[in-house]
């Protein structure tokens, strides 16, 4: 099945590179490209891409203004931030505004194309520096509020299963289900079920979540070493 992917970013050469390298791949079709937010805007429901590769620091319209009114329309495109910044204060709004991923312009193509089909396939991908970040914001947040609305901090961890609680771990830890797979021993296919158990039972909306309750609540892997 083709992935349709628009691209948004204001500057021509980055668009046409990442034109390049995304038409080597079979899945990937390229439907269209903006310069900045607004212009995403207006042709979004002519070229109804499937995802969105979008920068930050855009001029008329930012990337995380334009994330915001993207999600107030199209509640099923799928949204990954690509820029140059890493660092909280970017990280934490765009994934509060609804991005579904967020990668670094200095990512590996081959990584990229893999983080576009983990975002389509309704999977959240963060880049393991950016996810550093938002870990950090969780155990040492200087806006407590903005780590808590990522997070339903009522439900009981006591409800995961103890495989459960093993895979919660992992997912912390940034492995993906397949190397969640290869590590536990089982099948993708369990894996998968496992982790839509978790999210049910923790009331978490994807892994990204998921992972921050984990670190909220000492059940990173890091912490249990």
């Amino acid at each position: 099945m083709s992935i349709n992917i628009m691209l948004v970013d204001d500057h021509k050469i980055v668009r046409k590179g990442l034109q390049f390298f995304l038409k080597t791949q079979a899945d990937f079709h390229i439907v269209g490209e903006a310069s900045n937010g607004q212009e995403a805007l207006e042709k979004i429901k002519q070229w109804m891409p499937d995802v969105i590769l979008l920068d930050l620091m855009m001029p008329v319209m930012d990337g995380v203004e334009a994330t915001k009114a993207i999600r107030q329309t199209y509640k099923d495109i799928k949204i990954m931030v690509l820029t140059t910044f890493a660092d909280q204060d970017h990280v934490i709004p765009a994934i509060q505004a609804g991005a579904n991923g967020y990668v670094l312009k200095e990512i590996e193509p081959v990584e990229l194309a893999k983080a576009i089909r983990i975002v389509h396939s309704g999977q959240s991908y963060l880049d393991p520096t950016v996810a550093g970040q938002v870990m950090n914001q969780v155990q040492h947040p200087t806006n407590p509020s903005t780590a808590d609305h990522q997070v339903n901090d009522e439900q009981p961890v006591e409800a995961l299963t103890p495989r459960e609680t093993e895979i919660l771990r992992y997912i912390a830890s940034g492995l993906s289900n397949k190397e969640i797979a290869a590590t536990c021993s089982i099948t993708e296919k369990t894996v998968k079920t496992h982790v839509s158990n978790i999210l049910g039972k923790l009331g978490c909306a994807d892994r990204t979540q998921a992972a921050i309750y984990a670190v909220k609540h000492g059940l990173d892997v890091e912490s249990n070493t």
